[in-house]
């Protein structure tokens, strides 16, 4: 798996004032999982340092000006930010992480000042950004501010491992017993996701219209991805783990439904983090041989190690 990175989130030294950061989930975690691939689009053409920028709106069009000598850099940061996501968009990545609040990689809430004042709103879009949401338009993104959130980290993380599954899925070219397969260990964390993607997804795998496979495929991979960048809740992973309960019911003692369905409640008040009802299914899961729950990705969506389930926080 390869993840993008704006530059200076991994250390190095690229920012306008010569300065680098680093962000200790790819540092520290994600690098462990994927392999990081490092954009500075301002430094490829400017170098470091170099005088900051700012989005600025004239005649209600954005431009890019430096600071202090009010110096028009749109064109050529434009024309960078474009090369470079196309580049992303060849290169397949499985998600891309971005520095918050910079006029180039800023994904929400950049500040847009007036022509010649000081007054601004938090209101725009970085232009690497936009760029390469243009591009790649159902790529994971997600600013590093925004991922000190648990339960956006969580969304991002589940959301990258299922891209990275489905185009690798589809580059086996699969035939469409696989792709029945393949949504079928997807069909609890779609669900935990959007009811309505959920049944939109079934009709294109029961192909009701006979349609051929290549288009099946197409059309499923738009309505998967579309599907995975939407957020899960707290009330939506209730009622899957509610669904998943259904098929204990003739396996477990009245102590152990108590216990269990005690554990979703707790769950649902955020007492206890998703990973304790998790375990508690995945225990009886194996213990009963439910082949079927044990491949749901909504068990186990990517590396247990990466201890995203772990916090109250996660839950919305």
């Amino acid at each position: 798996m390869k993840i993008g990175v704006s530059s200076c989130l991994i250390g190095e030294l690229c920012r306008y004032n010569g300065q680098g950061s680093n962000y200790d989930f790819l540092t520290k975690i994600l690098k462990n999982y994927a392999q990081i691939i490092p954009y500075c689009p301002e430094a490829e053409i400017f170098g470091t340092p170099r005088e900051a920028i700012r989005l600025v709106n004239i005649n209600s069009e954005i431009r890019v000006m430096t600071v202090n000598t009010k110096k028009d850099l749109t064109t050529p940061l434009e024309e960078i930010c474009t090369k470079y996501a196309k580049d992303i968009a060849s290169k397949q990545l499985s998600g891309f992480i971005l520095k918050s609040k910079s006029p180039s990689c800023g994904m929400e809430r950049v500040k847009l000042y007036e022509k010649d004042s000081y007054m601004c709103e938090k209101k725009a879009t970085g232009v690497f950004a936009r760029a390469i949401r243009t591009e790649s338009p159902y790529l994971p993104l997600e600013e590093e501010g925004r991922l000190e959130d648990s339960w956006l980290r969580e969304n991002f993380v589940m959301q990258i491992f299922a891209y990275e599954h489905l185009h690798s899925f589809l580059d086996t070219n699969p035939t469409m017993a696989d792709l029945v397969e393949f949504h079928t260990t997807y069909k609890y964390l779609i669900f935990a996701k959007s009811q309505k993607s959920y049944k939109a997804l079934g009709r294109i795998v029961a192909n009701q219209n006979r349609d051929t496979l290549i288009n099946i495929l197409s059309t499923y991979k738009e309505e998967f991805l579309k599907a995975i960048a939407q957020k899960s809740s707290i009330k939506k992973s209730y009622n899957v783990l509610l669904h998943i309960f259904g098929y204990f019911k003739n396996d477990l003692n009245s102590i152990e439904k108590k216990e269990l369905l005690e554990s979703f409640d707790e769950f649902k008040q955020e007492i206890v983090p998703l990973i304790t009802p998790i375990k508690m299914l995945q225990l009886y899961t194996h213990k009963f041989d439910k082949s079927y729950l044990a491949k749901q990705k909504f068990l186990h969506p990517y590396p247990s190690e990466l201890k995203l389930r772990s916090s109250i926080e996660i839950g919305k």
